[in-house]
Parts: C-alpha cells; sequence; structure tokens
C-alpha cells in the first residue's frame, strides 16, 4: 500500500518531469497495443468458435471496413501475431496465441473487478475492454486479490 506521503499530489500540481515522461510512454505503448490485442483476442474467438478467422468475419466484428482489416492483418503478420493462409483465412501464431490468452485474461479479471464494485454487467464489459489495454500489472493483481477478497476467497 502507497503511503500517503509517497502518492502523488491529487491537488494539480506537477509531478517531476521524467516520471510524466514515463508515464505518457507507457500510455503511447498501450494505444499501440490496443489494436493488436482487439485483432488477436477476436480472431482466437472466431477459431474457437467456428473454427476459422475470415477478413470479412473480422470487419464485420469491429464494426469496420474489410480494406482496414487488411491493413491490420499485414501489419500483424509481418509482426509476427498471425499467419494468413490462402482461401483458409488467418490464423494465430503461438506468441498471437499467448498474447490473445493474456490479453482475454486481463480483460476477464477487470470486469470481475468491476462487477464486484457493482457496475452494471453491460458497462463493466464496455468499461474492461478499455482498462485492460492500460491496467499495469500491479494494479491487475490488486484487481484480482479485491476480486477473491469480494467472493470470499482469500486476497
Amino acid at each position: 500500500m502507497v503511503k500517503p506521503d509517497e502518492a502523488t499530489s491529487l491537488k494539480g500540481t506537477l509531478i517531476e518531469a521524467e516520471r510524466q515522461v514515463e508515464s505518457f510512454r507507457q500510455v503511447r505503448e498501450a494505444h499501440r497495443m490496443e489494436l493488436v490485442e482487439d485483432y488477436v483476442e477476436l480472431i482466437s474467438d472466431l477459431l474457437a468458435d467456428g473454427g476459422e478467422a475470415r477478413q470479412v468475419d473480422i470487419a464485420t466484428r469491429l464494426g469496420v471496413a474489410q480494406p482496414t482489416v487488411a491493413k491490420m492483418l499485414r501489419r500483424l503478420a509481418r509482426d509476427g501475431w498471425v499467419v494468413q493462409r490462402p482461401y483458409r483465412g488467418v490464423f494465430l501464431t503461438p506468441e498471437g496465441e499467448a498474447l490473445a490468452h493474456a490479453s482475454r485474461e486481463r480483460h476477464q479479471t477487470v470486469e470481475r473487478f468491476l462487477l464486484a464494485l457493482g457496475v452494471d454487467p453491460d458497462t463493466a464489459r464496455r468499461d474492461a475492454e478499455g482498462i485492460e489495454h492500460h491496467v499495469s500489472e500491479q494494479t491487475l493483481a490488486l484487481f484480482e486479490a479485491f476480486v477473491r477478497r469480494a467472493e470470499g476467497g482469500e486476497g
């Protein structure tokens, strides 16, 4: 637990520049990975549900145009998250599977935390979609401990 004198002041004063730079760097990195995580998680879900992830299905689920999906899939393939096979759709690499699994677990932890706070299920699901990409491992662990205590387990 952070002691009050160690916490950043909430009175609107600026924090030291180095800490602020690091905070903004972390946010930029989270934004950069946000779409990657959303795509690989959706591809994983489509593969689990129907055995294939097609560009048209991804576009429909994300509410974007197919050319947008095609561009992102090229990026995901370039970065080693997916493999595209002609006439067979999109598949995750082992790294893509690991990222999808980690993203799904983060989402579930955040959603369970919000539900434990009393947030309604639909709002918790939507809010978790944004929070999951920006929450630190330390905060995520505290969310998990809170949920375990709220559900009657050990924290």
